[in-house]
Order: C-alpha cells, then structure tokens, then sequence
C-alpha cells in the first residue's frame, strides 16, 4: 500500500507543517508558530514569499517588518507575553538580511525565548556561484553568513535538500516548546531547496500537539530542599523569570503566605508578587530596594526560583554576605539549578512551589523577621513616594516623576516594556508593578532597539491591552521603524520618548568609573574637539510624527500626566515626547555594587580615584563554593 503524498515546493511544505503545529500545557491549546514575519529579498522572495502568498492569510498570518533585528525583537515580545506557549517564525533574504538577525537570537537564546529564524542560504548546488551578496571564504567552501547565527541559536540546520526538511523541522519544533532548551531556532534555506518541488508524505502536514512538560521534583531533592527551608532563620526567595513562563505566580503567593518568607525579584522575575503584598521586597541586587538588599546580606539561605544569577541580581557576587548563607536553587534547567553550588530542585517552577509548600506545612518565619522585612518595606515605601512626586507639578519631570505620572495612569493590565539605559535601574527599584505581565524588562541582553517591536509583539498576543513602550533618546535613534508597522497594523502602542541628549545611563557609569561621560553626549563639537558643546537640534518628536505617530509634547508634570491619560485613551499609536530634568537627581543611589573593572593605571585624576574605589569595593567579592 503506497503512502499518500503532496507534491510541494520545500517552501510550502514548510509553511503548512508550522500551520499545524501545536503546544499544550495543562490541558490547552496553543498554535506553536501563529505567524510569520518577513522582509523580503532575492534569497527568499521566491521561495518563502510565494508559499506565504500562496496559503493565504488563515494559514500563516503574515507580517510586514522594516527591520530584521526588528522583527526579530517583536516575535519575542509576543512569546514573552504568552509564556512561551506560542512563538512567531521570521524570514529573510541572504545577506544582510540574514545577518541582521544575529543580535535578536542572541537575545532570544540569552532570555530563552522561543523564535523561529528562517533566512535564505547560497545555492546548493552551486549552479551560480558566487551569487549576490556570498561570501566567499577560501578554506570552508559550504561556509555562509548564516553561520553566524550558529552560536545563537538554540538549533541550527541548513536544508540542503528537500527530504532533510522533515527531520529538521521536527527538530526545530521540540527545541521551541522544550522549556529548558528553548531560544532562537535557525533553519537556513538555500534559496534553490526553497523552490524545489517533492513528493511530501501527507503525515508530515498532520496536527501535531508538543507537550510542554511540568517536571515534579525528585523526592531525594526535595526532601533537602524542605530540611534547609525549615532550618534557616533568615531565608529569601529570589524569584526569576521562570515563575513568569510556568504561570506559577500563584504557587508562589500561596508558598509565601504560608511560610512568611520573603521575595526579592529579579528584573525578569518582577511581578512574581504585587507590589502591594507584604513579603515583596522589591527588586534585588545592583539595581534592587535598600529593604531586598538588607535582607540578602543577612539571609542564611537564598532560594532562587527559575532565575539564572546574573551580575546584577547578585552584585557581581559581593551581596550574599552572611558567612553561613547556602542556597536552594529551583530551577526547570538543571544548568541553572547548580549555580553557586547550591541544593538542586531540579523542576517546573509550579511543581516545585506547591511541593515545597506541601512540604512546609506547619513551618512559618519567625515574628520578628517578619516584622523587620515589614518595617523595611514600608520605609522604601516612603523613597518610592518621594521620587515619584514633584513638589512643583509646573515643573519639569525628572525621570522618576515621569514613572510616577506613568504609574497614576496605568490600569492593572497596562504592561510596561523597557530594556536599556537609565530606565531599567529605576524601574527595577521603584515601578510597582500590579500583574505579572506589566513589568516587562528585557535584561537577559539589555539591547537599545528592542522596546518599540517588543510592544507590537505585545499588542498581537494581547489584543486591546495597553502598552507601553519607554525609550531614552539614544535608544529611539537606534531603531524606531517599527512605528511604521504599528501604523500599518492600527496597534495603539504608546511610546514614551525621553530626550536627555545622548546616552544618560553610560554616561553616569563613564563618570564613575573615571572615563568621564567622554563620548556619551549627543552634543555639538567643543573647541577642544570634544562633544561637550550646543545639544544637537535634532527633533525626535517630529521623527515619529513623519512616520505616523500621534505625537504630544507636555512640558510640565501636569501636562504629562494628562498627556499619558490621552494616550492610554487613544486607539492609535501615540508618542508622548519628554524632556526630562537632569539636573535634579531623584533616583535613590545604587544599594548594592556591580563590577565594572577601572585601569589599574591611569594618568587622569578621575580614573586613579575610581580604581581607588574600585579596589575598596573588590574586596567583598566571595565565591560561594
């Protein structure tokens, strides 16, 4: 008996196998690729782009992008919203094209966040060889530029021939739903395979359903883990980004509510708790509260909860101070789970919540910890209040009354994207964030560019929800296109625009390390030959009014807080354009250290003393071991 097939290009037969793709976790059911972004070049306009046209729009939504990266950005802002349950898939030509993609997998693979990259590949056969836009490399002839996406990818495969697409995008597909293994998956396609027709078996393009597991903890593990909780006296949570993917936020609340201890969140991880709930301390580490920072020098026990230990969360190791601290990490990635040479819960972050709180029935902090986390709690408080509010609302705003304007407009589900500059530190300290989704920061790569797409890929997966996405000046000149596609899609993302002339966060960094903010003002030349002169009379709000945005420009606090409201009120995309008070610090200094190595030698003054406290600071650097 013959097995039915389907004669098709390589191309639609890709297309209608990711149209039948599935995930399911808990019993529901998400499409695993939901659509598809694309730019289209001679490296995959034939191939990819015809299939695309050719299965129409109920089969593979399409999305017109300006900007590889870009597009890149956007699918993993809809994946992050969605819990990594549902992904999009982008494509691109050879070239240029494909290697725009490189900087948005490595900030997949670094967030582990699921995309599928599909960019077209040199001939296979070498019938015209080289080609536009090859490079040509004198010792690996099978080389091309997509390899550069080889160490950012999760999965990388080059389909040289028809039939390898089989096994290839079955692979590509359980390394995208695989929650440990999960990131940017590369399949690269030489643009003759991609024309190329084959018979396909009808099997191929059947439903498939990809279980997304939740792992309980072993028992062994488990049970230590319990001994070291009910033995500590003064433990902290550390609650990381994997709570957010497991939809395990609740598991969370109910294990802290019985047992009193408290939480500390992670960029990644905050939202874990309101903000309002008694045991969140706030942000951790670098860029954490003075009452989380307090509690993690005294703790004798850190159980961190899906969160990978970057430098920032643990002060480049000079936070967990107490000589007898020990660590409990649950973790899905046993990779992760073994940081810091702690006990291993290896497991899904649900899972494992509700097993440690099964098994710390009965067990509860003490009063008087509790009432110290408390009192320090409600005194951060009081910091938050003073830097969001302007004695004078005819003011202009500081940055941090701008958040506070922000946060007197925002409804519980508004969610608020930042990634890089001055923003994420303030956030992390000071944003009280109401849900789990509203406090998205992309700190795992930290990329200037990724706010405005990531809004978009927001908007898709949560029709109707407010977004909110904040950039500083030099952020917005790195990337703005993607106002053009929000336009074309009618997406109401709000852009906040802050205008602080050049780049505020390297600049203070620069001036404490002794590099003196050289070369991080957008300025004009100085007679010195520095940039230290006019500021440039660039107008950024009338740039994004050019590409379609509804643009208001308050001047004041009052202004901006009902210019925020209109926004939120608007159904198109609206940039709210600030310029911001620099003069006037408002943000709480940083409460723990971060290790930005000084030169050892230097001939300036400003650089002799930062190394001076450098070396003061260097010292309190442990390795828990």
């Amino acid at each position: 008996m013959s097995t039915p097939t389907r004669r098709l290009t390589v191309a639609q037969a890709l297309v209608q196998f990711l149209s039948a793709q599935y995930t399911e976790r808990d019993g529901v059911r998400h499409r695993l690729i939901a659509g598809t972004w694309g730019i289209f070049g001679h490296g995959n306009v034939a191939g990819l782009g015809q299939a695309l046209l050719e299965a129409g729009e109920d089969t593979m939504p399409f999305h017109q992008g300006r900007n590889e990266q870009a597009m890149v950005h956007a699918a993993v802002g809809y994946a992050r919203q969605l819990d990594r349950l549902s992904a999009q898939a982008v494509t691109t030509s050879i070239g240029p094209g494909a290697t725009n993609l490189v900087t948005g997998a490595a900030l997949a693979t670094i967030n582990r966040l699921p995309v599928l990259l599909l960019p077209g590949d040199y001939f296979a056969t070498r019938a015209a060889d080289p080609l536009l836009q090859q490079l040509e490399h004198p010792v690996e002839a099978d080389l091309s530029v997509n390899d550069t996406l080889r160490p950012v990818s999760r999965y990388f495969d080059r389909i040289s021939r028809p039939e390898a697409l089989i096994p290839a995008a079955l692979n590509a597909m359980r390394v995208l739903a695989d929650p440990v293994e999960t990131g940017a998956v590369t399949l690269a396609l030489p643009q003759d395979v991609q024309a190329e027709a084959y018979d396909w078996p009808e099997e191929f393009f059947a439903d498939r359903v990809w279980h997304v597991r939740r792992p309980a903890p072993d028992l062994a593990e488990l049970a230590k883990a319990v001994e070291a909780i009910r033995s500590a006296e003064r433990p902290l949570i550390v609650a990381g980004g994997g709570i957010h993917h497991s939809r395990a936020e609740e598991a969370l609340k109910a294990l802290v509510d019985a047992t009193g201890i408290p939480v500390a969140s992670t960029q990644a991880g905050k939202g874990s708790l309101r903000h309002d709930h008694p045991a969140d301390l706030g942000g951790i580490g670098h860029t954490g509260t003075a009452v989380s920072d307090d509690i993690a020098r005294a703790a004798d026990l850190i159980i961190g909860v899906g969160t990978r230990y970057t430098d920032f969360t643990t002060a480049s190791h000079t936070l967990f101070q107490n000589p007898a601290v020990r660590f409990v990490n649950l973790n899905i990635a046993a990779f992760d789970a073994h940081k810091l040479a702690a006990r291993t819960l290896v497991a899904d972050a649900k899972s494992g919540l509700e097993a440690l709180a099964s098994g710390l029935e009965g067990h509860r902090v003490t009063p008087a910890y509790e009432a110290e986390y408390r009192a320090g709690k409600e005194s951060w408080e009081r910091v938050v209040d003073t830097a969001f509010t302007a004695p004078d609302e005819n003011a202009v705003p500081t940055q941090t009354q701008l958040l506070g304007a922000l946060d007197s407009v925002v409804g519980d589900d508004d969610v608020v994207i930042n990634a890089a500059g001055s923003l994420p530190g303030d956030l992390h300290k000071l944003w009280r964030a109401r849900s789990p989704r509203q406090y998205h920061l992309e700190y795992g790569y930290s990329c200037m560019g990724y706010e405005i797409p990531a809004g978009i890929g927001v908007q898709q997966a949560a029709p109707g929800t407010p977004v909110w996405s904040l950039v500083g000046d030099g952020t917005y000149l790195m990337m703005p296109t993607e106002i053009v596609t929000a336009v074309q899609e009618g997406l109401p993302v709000n852009l906040v625009l802050i205008q602080n002339h050049g780049y505020a966060s390297i600049g203070g960094l620069s001036e404490s390390v002794g590099g003196e903010r050289f070369g991080t003002a957008y300025r004009y030349r100085a007679a010195d030959g520095t940039f230290s002169g006019a500021p440039l009379p660039v107008d950024l709000a009338a740039n994004a009014a050019s590409l379609g945005m509804d643009v208001l420009r308050p001047k004041t606090v009052r202004e901006l807080r009902e210019a925020l409201a209109t926004a939120r009120a608007s159904d198109r995309p609206t940039c709210v354009y600030v310029e911001t008070d620099i003069a006037t610090p408002t943000a709480p200094p940083a409460e723990a250290w971060w290790d930005v190595p000084v030169a050892e030698t230097a001939s300036r003054q400003s650089a002799v003393q930062a190394r001076e406290e450098y070396d003061r600071q260097v010292v309190d650097r442990r390795r828990h071991l």
